[in-house]
């Protein structure tokens, strides 16, 4: 699959998103890395610890985010995106569900869309995905928790998600799949949903998988969110096993290394 201009085998590699966040409140690291020079040097040292793709994010998603403007946002992710694309050769992704920011995003370098809605939230954003054939991830989510069957109900969700994309024209080649730990979901299905990540097979489309220190972990082991990165890790190893192979984390270095490793053991003859 390419990414802008980069080629990701897909099928039989993993790869380290590294997380940027240039915002005042996301849940883990906000604040750290709002300046274009402090988020370089993130970037930077996110890139040297074996992130293959940067995914920049300009509005907090937590739980009771404050929303803003898409002016504000763009003023957010544009100036990092244009830097990031000067001084490093890497795959940028950007973190937003909204048109406005999509397309001012595009434009300044980004090679592929984060959408934490899967198309739903702005019925502009699929054709313009489409006309610009950028690769995009579309990740479950919900404004509730009610499911009657939850794997069946998740499974009819994300095949909603693909109908709009087909029917906006975006190619096969250029989607990317996202069960959303922690968005729109209980403690026990977050792991369900975790556990039964095979049922992405039928799509037959690469998976991205994020829970960096999030509160499935906390709740799991009972630990505040800057004590979560070897859970994060033992999520990264699991879903490698299931055949995720996108996996999108604050903790570069550690993660990139339990891919290599759990990767050396499932190439073993």
């Amino acid at each position: 699959m390419k990414i802008g201009k980069y080629e990701f085998d897909l099928l039989h590699k993993g790869y380290i998103m590294g997380i940027l966040n240039v915002t005042p409140d996301s849940f883990s690291d906000g604040g750290k890395y709002q300046s274009v020079d402090l988020a370089l040097k993130q970037a930077e040292r996110m890139i040297e610890e074996g992130a293959a793709i940067l995914d920049i994010g300009g509005e907090s998603t937590r739980p009771g985010h404050k929303k803003i403007t898409d002016q504000e946002e763009i003023e957010r992710v544009v100036p990092v995106i244009e830097a990031v694309k000067k001084n490093f050769d890497i795959a940028v992704s950007l973190d937003t569900y909204k048109y406005e920011v999509s397309k001012a995003g595009i434009a300044a370098g980004a090679d592929m869309i984060n959408d934490i809605w899967g198309l739903k939230w702005d019925e502009r954003l699929a054709p313009l995905l489409a006309k610009e054939d950028v690769a995009c991830c579309l990740m479950h989510n919900r404004d509730n928790q009610e499911y009657t069957n939850f794997i069946e109900d998740f499974c009819s969700d994300m095949e909603e998600t693909l109908a709009i994309a087909k029917k906006a024209g975006i190619r096969d080649e250029r989607i990317i799949l996202d069960p959303g730990v922690g968005f729109g979901k209980t403690f026990e299905q977050n792991l369900s949903i975790m556990k039964h990540m095979d049922v992405f097979s039928k799509w037959g489309l690469p998976v991205l998988l994020g829970t960096s220190r999030k509160s499935v972990i906390g709740l799991a082991l009972n630990l505040p969110v800057d004590q979560r990165e070897e859970g994060t890790a033992a999520t990264t190893v699991l879903g490698r096993m299931k055949g995720a192979s996108i996996f999108r984390v604050h903790d570069v270095k550690t993660n990139y290394r339990e891919l290599k490793m759990i990767e050396a053991i499932l190439e073993a003859e």
